[in-house]
């Protein structure tokens, strides 16, 4: 059964242009328990992901992307030049994992408002007060709806 995401990235931190020229990248520097264990544990090859443009004005969905390949140790963790450097986290003992994702499909752009307006997608988690995870879960029907609302008709394959 496939499960459905909504990663966040800041857009001139990793854009979801970038992510379509380069055609896949790894969900690295997630640096969070609960979003860790998510991509830890829960998230399988072919889930769907909404990628969401955070910390912009207006935050918005800008594509839809797979997962291409299952949790593994996000290698940054303990390389003591990268700026997600961890010094608890090692190869022996990996504290911090990612996954990695591939576009599937641009979508016309879904913003937070509009998302927050529509009583449909009510206890979906990134409109909850509060919610600031990276990485969180979404329903199929809350997929589906900000599919339709972005120009999706059908979920992609």
């Amino acid at each position: 059964m496939r499960n459905y995401w909504l990663m966040k990235s800041e857009p001139d931190v990793y854009s979801w242009s970038m992510l379509v020229k380069d055609k896949s990248t790894h969900w690295d520097g997630v640096r969070n328990y609960q979003a860790r264990n998510i991509m830890r544990d829960s998230m399988k090859m072919g889930d769907l992901v909404l990628f969401y443009h955070s910390n912009c004005k207006p935050p918005h969905i800008a594509g839809i992307a797979r997962i291409c390949k299952e949790s593994y140790p996000d290698f940054t963790s303990w390389d003591p030049k990268s700026k997600y450097f961890d010094p608890k986290s090692s190869e022996e003992n990996p504290r911090w994992f990612m996954v990695d994702i591939e576009p599937i499909t641009d979508i016309n752009t879904v913003n937070l408002q509009d998302a927050k307006a529509n009583q449909d997608l009510m206890g979906l988690p990134l409109i909850r007060k509060g919610q600031r995870l990276s990485v969180q879960p979404v329903s199929s029907e809350h997929f589906e709806i900000l599919c339709q609302m972005g120009g999706i008709n059908s979920i992609p394959i």
